[in-house]
């Protein structure tokens, strides 16, 4: 069994040493893939030095640009399993061996981290945002989803074959959870920390939520 990791990261330099640094010390044959999305802060270099793979794209594309490249890594190197992580910290991999507890233990082709049942530190605006959209995302996926917008997950990469992602941004990460249940693929879940610290997110509330409404929209009209 061949275990890998994902880190979409745009100038995560300061972060990438220690999270980078503990996850190869807690699990030491995973391999780590940084797929560098037109960083300008030399994320690249402090990826490399930490022990990750790394693959960069000249110019910013997005994160789901970035998930669709190390997706396409995990297939191309015959990896059983994938997780996917935020690059800023937010995702302790001290929570990884759990994912795949879950993913042997009750046969799921996908498990998603679940913060939604630990709100007191989530911002308000945030949890809101989560509970709606995983209600949106859950009923277009015929499963139950706790936080569909949870980028800590783990993937068996055989179900990964055949999937393009038409979304570039954040979006995407709703749409890869939608055609995959819609293919059949078990989606669970699991409790994790939610971890807030003083990174400030690229996430632009008004032109991220029009992506996910017409993600909504296309995914309504292609239905079964």
């Amino acid at each position: 069994m061949i275990v890998g990791a994902i880190l979409p990261a745009l100038n995560a330099a300061p972060h990438l040493d220690a999270l980078v640094g503990e996850i190869k010390q807690r699990h030491p044959a995973l391999r780590v893939l940084v797929v560098d999305d037109g960083s300008s802060d030399g994320t690249a270099q402090v990826a490399r030095t930490a022990g990750a793979e790394v693959i960069g794209h000249p110019q910013n594309r997005g994160k789901g640009a970035a998930l669709q490249t190390g997706f396409d890594w995990a297939l191309a190197e015959r990896l059983t399993w994938v997780y996917t992580m935020d690059a800023d910290g937010q995702h302790l991999p001290s929570e990884m061996a759990r994912f795949l507890t879950a993913a042997e233990g009750e046969d799921f082709d996908v498990v998603v981290g679940n913060r939604m049942d630990a709100t007191a530190d989530m911002p308000w605006l945030r949890k809101a945002t989560n509970r709606f959209t995983s209600w949106v995302i859950s009923r277009l996926a015929g499963c139950h989803i706790p936080d569909s917008q949870n980028g800590f997950r783990l993937f068996r990469v055989a179900s990964l074959a055949g999937v393009t992602l038409t979304s570039q941004r954040y979006d995407a990460e709703s749409e890869i959870l939608v055609k995959l249940a819609r293919r059949g693929y078990r989606i669970g879940s699991v409790e994790i920390t939610a971890v807030y610290g003083e990174e400030k997110s690229s996430i632009n509330p008004i032109v991220d939520t029009g992506r996910f409404f017409r993600l909504v929209w296309r995914l309504w009209r292609m239905g079964d």
